[in-house]
C-alpha cells in the first residue's frame, strides 16, 4: 500500500490530506496517472504538472524523477509549486492603507466563501472582483485609490467602501448591475481585495494559502474592451502607454 500526502492546491483537488492506495503502482509516473484518473469531480484541476514529489522524504528529482520506483509502504508527499517566479498575490500602500490582492481559485467563487472570510477577518475590508475585470496590478491600484480617496472625502458612491470598489470596477452606479457583472461568478477566478493593517493581512494570506492561483495570469484586454464597448479607435486617440487602463480609471473616477 502506498500512502500519498497532499498539501496546497493538491489537497483541494482531492478533498483530503492523504490517500492510501492499494493498487500496485510501480513508478511515480504511474502514480500521477492514477491520481489524475481518480480525482473527484467538481474539484480544482490536477494535471500532474508543476509538482514537488518526495518519496520517503527524498525529493524525486534527486532520484529518477517520474521514473522513480515505488515500493510497498512508501510514503509520497505531493506539493504543488509555481514556476518562473509567478505570484499569487500583490500588495501596495495607498494613503497609509495597506492593500492586498489575492487571486482566488474558481472553486471558491461563491458568496458563502466571501462571507466566511469577512467573519473571520472583521478588521479587514474585503471585496471580490471577477478576475476578468482587472487588467493588472496598476489597474487595480488606480481604481482602489479612487475609492480610498473618496472615502477620506466622504464621497463614496455607497455606504461601504467595499461596495464603492465593486461599482467603480463595474463602471456603474447600479449595485445590482455591478454584482451581476463583476461580482462572484461560478467557474471564474476572482481577485480578493483586502484593505487593512499588515498583521491582519498576514493572517489572511496564511489562511488563503490553499485557495490561491497565479495572479493576473490571463490577458483580459479583449474581454474588457468588448464588455465596456471600447473601440480601438478610441484607445488610439489616447496619448498614453496604457490607454485602456487610463480610460477605465477615468470612467471610474467620474461616477457620481
Amino acid at each position: 500500500m502506498t500512502t500519498v500526502n497532499f498539501t496546497g492546491g493538491a489537497r483541494k483537488s482531492f478533498q483530503t490530506d492523504s490517500l492510501n492506495i492499494s493498487q500496485n503502482l510501480n513508478t511515480i509516473s504511474e502514480l500521477i496517472t492514477y491520481l489524475i484518473e481518480h480525482k473527484p469531480e467538481n474539484t480544482p484541476d490536477f494535471d500532474g504538472k508543476n509538482l514537488l514529489i518526495a518519496v520517503n522524504g527524498v525529493d524525486s528529482s534527486a532520484l529518477d524523477g517520474t521514473d522513480t520506483k515505488l515500493n510497498s509502504n512508501d510514503i509520497v508527499n505531493i506539493i504543488p509549486i509555481i514556476h518562473g517566479g509567478s505570484k499569487t498575490n500583490a500588495s501596495f500602500i495607498i494613503n497609509n492603507h495597506q492593500i492586498g490582492l489575492f487571486e482566488i481559485n474558481k472553486s471558491n467563487s461563491n458568496k458563502d466563501y466571501l462571507i466566511s472570510l469577512r467573519e473571520k477577518f472583521p478588521k479587514l475590508k474585503l471585496q471580490a472582483i471577477s478576475s476578468r475585470f482587472i487588467l493588472d496590478k496598476e489597474h487595480a491600484k488606480k481604481i482602489i485609490s479612487i475609492s480610498v480617496n473618496k472615502k477620506l472625502k466622504n464621497q463614496l458612491l455607497a455606504e461601504k467602501l467595499e461596495t464603492d470598489l465593486l461599482l467603480r470596477f463595474a463602471n456603474t452606479t447600479q449595485i445590482s448591475d455591478a454584482i451581476k457583472n463583476v461580482g462572484l461568478s461560478s467557474n471564474q477566478n476572482f481577485i480578493l481585495i483586502a484593505i487593512g493593517n499588515k498583521s491582519s493581512q498576514k493572517k489572511l494570506s496564511e489562511s488563503l494559502r490553499d485557495d490561491l492561483d497565479i495572479i493576473f495570469k490571463k490577458d483580459n484586454q479583449n474581454f474588457i474592451k468588448k464588455h465596456f464597448n471600447i473601440s480601438s479607435q478610441t484607445l488610439n486617440s489616447i496619448e498614453s502607454k496604457t490607454p485602456l487602463v487610463d480610460l477605465l480609471v477615468e470612467k471610474a473616477s467620474i461616477l457620481i
